[in-house]
């Protein structure tokens, strides 16, 4: 199972697999002809309002810790969104989780912490046991 995370305006590589937008907006100005990505799963974004206490637009930020929390909370409503996705993953697809074209830090990015969401749902069989079949690549 392979999972990638990248902004949606990196370069495709020729082993991205499928290319998954999870950003709550659409990128501005550009055209449907110029997407980079296969699937948009805006679902698996961070609201509208988390977006905006992170980035300060209410008063100060909430900060990253605080941000990861509440991303997580929202993300529990769509587990079987996360589930699936897994299912794909462990039968070999390969997943590249897209992000903002300003998201520089992948480790403050949601989209790392959508893909640890997605690799714990792969190793975890019905009995709830892990498999230990995961690898990420950034």
């Amino acid at each position: 199972m392979l999972i990638k995370t990248r902004r949606w305006n990196d370069p495709i590589e020729p082993d991205d697999g499928t290319r998954l937008l999870v950003c709550r907006f659409r990128p501005r100005a550009l055209r449907k002809a110029d997407e980079t990505w296969d699937e948009w799963h805006k679902d698996l974004a961070p609201s509208p309002d988390l977006l905006a206490d992170f980035q300060g637009k209410h008063g100060s930020s909430i900060g990253w810790a605080r941000y990861k929390t509440r991303y997580l909370a929202e993300m529990r409503g769509h587990s079987e969104a996360v589930r699936e996705l897994a299912r794909r993953a462990t039968t070999g697809e390969t997943l590249t989780l897209l992000c903002s074209s300003s998201c520089l830090d992948p480790e403050r990015c949601h989209r790392t912490v959508l893909r640890n969401l997605i690799e714990a749902a792969a190793n975890r069989r019905d009995d709830g046991r892990a498999t230990g079949r995961t690898r990420s690549v950034r």
